[in-house]
């Protein structure tokens, strides 16, 4: 079994969270760079990271990188590469592109010339003019950065963003993959408490309960990978039953999450109904003005509405003034929060313990951090 190489990409500002999640999970050869970490796999271990990564937007095949400044480089480097042990010879392939400060600036020029590269290289493995494409799928991806081309196959299908459990979901909806890398940036662990007080359709409570249930986030949907021939059936089959055996089924988790609008809490409870864990989150229908919190060493975290989202500027700035006073006296807890509002310190009334710079969707937001103390040891 040969060595493979496999990029996880993620959103910029998320990488140090995807290589901790890879390093949890046996990796040790990891190289990070701007918005995705390579690290180096065996083909077994393609089902592992699409099942366990969170953070991660996608796990892609890398087939070859080189440089490339004209279309007859690009051509002949990319014909090269071995197409023909991943795509079968019925396997309908597309692809697509990118390009970043190169001399190959056509993006639609570069994806055609890969095509018929490709398509060129399986001619010469089955002597054949025709292709019918009608078996497995495979989206290859060529992605020109400083003249520096390369060339991908995405072994995820949809992104791993798409649980498979959010059938509904409220206006301005959070990832799950980013839900999933703010409970991991937090001091949060699943003795602690853990509020949401604007859970919206409920990703945050439910992407900790799946972490505190040690429930890999890929395994109630389907990869693209599954349909390759090249990736073996036990792979999958092996990664999903260890899924399943690791699951902690015993305890209850103590997760609140709150909202004032009705609907956004029927569709959080339903949407945690769908994956098995309704019985480890407290929904509350409650606008957080009257929302009481008693415990000790708790944590919130919360994506609140944006001023460009939802409401207006003034109804928003009012929302975070609030926000800070209701939070104040709770000076044993950890709170963080996700917002674009660049005056969220001001208006909050406390200047962060950290700030991170990271993107909702295309939103640039900046995720404040609120230490608190260390709960006692028992």
């Amino acid at each position: 079994m040969g060595e493979i190489e496999l990029i996880a990409t993620s959103t910029f500002g998320l990488e140090a969270v995807v290589k901790r999640e890879l390093l949890n999970l046996g990796y040790s050869d990891l190289k990070v760079e701007n918005g995705k970490v390579i690290f180096k796999a065996e083909e077994k271990d393609i089902p592992i990271a699409n099942l366990w990564l969170r953070s991660a937007d996608r796990v892609l095949l890398k087939m070859g990188e080189f440089k490339a400044t004209s279309f007859d480089e690009l051509f002949e480097k990319t014909k090269a590469l071995p197409w023909e042990e991943w795509i079968t010879e019925d396997g309908e392939f597309t692809v697509e592109g990118k390009s970043i400060d190169s001399q190959l600036f056509s993006i639609s020029d570069s994806q055609a010339i890969v095509k018929k590269a490709i398509v060129e290289k399986m001619k010469t493995k089955y002597h054949r003019e025709w292709f019918e494409e009608t078996g497995a799928k495979f989206t290859v991806e060529v992605s020109l950065l400083k003249d520096i081309a390369t060339l991908t196959i995405d072994t995820s299908g949809p992104g791993l963003h798409k649980r498979g459990y959010r059938l509904d979901s409220v206006e301005a909806p959070l990832k799950e993959t980013l839900a999933a890398a703010l409970v991991q940036l937090s001091y949060w662990n699943k003795d602690r408490l853990l509020v949401d007080p604007f859970c919206g359709s409920g990703t945050i409570a439910i992407e900790a309960a799946m972490i505190g249930k040690n429930m890999a986030p890929g395994l109630y949907r389907n990869f693209a990978s599954e349909e390759w021939p090249r990736v073996k059936k036990e792979y999958w089959n092996d990664a999903r039953r260890n899924a399943w055996d690791v699951m902690e089924d015993e305890g209850k988790l103590n997760i609140i999450a709150s909202d004032i609008d009705h609907k956004a809490i029927e569709a959080a409870r339903e949407n945690a109904e769908n994956i098995g864990l309704e019985e480890d989150i407290t929904f509350i229908i409650k606008d957080i003005r009257n929302l009481k919190l008693d415990n000790d060493y708790g944590v919130i975290i919360t994506n609140p509405p944006y001023g460009e989202r939802l409401g207006d500027k003034k109804e928003i700035d009012e929302l975070y003034t609030d926000l800070g006073k209701l939070l104040k006296p709770l000076d044993t807890y950890s709170i963080y929060v996700l917002t674009s509002h660049e005056g969220f310190e001001k208006l909050y009334g406390k200047e962060a313990n950290r700030k991170r710079k990271l993107y909702n969707g295309r939103i640039k937001v900046d995720y404040y951090q609120y230490y608190g103390p260390r709960p006692p040891r028992d």
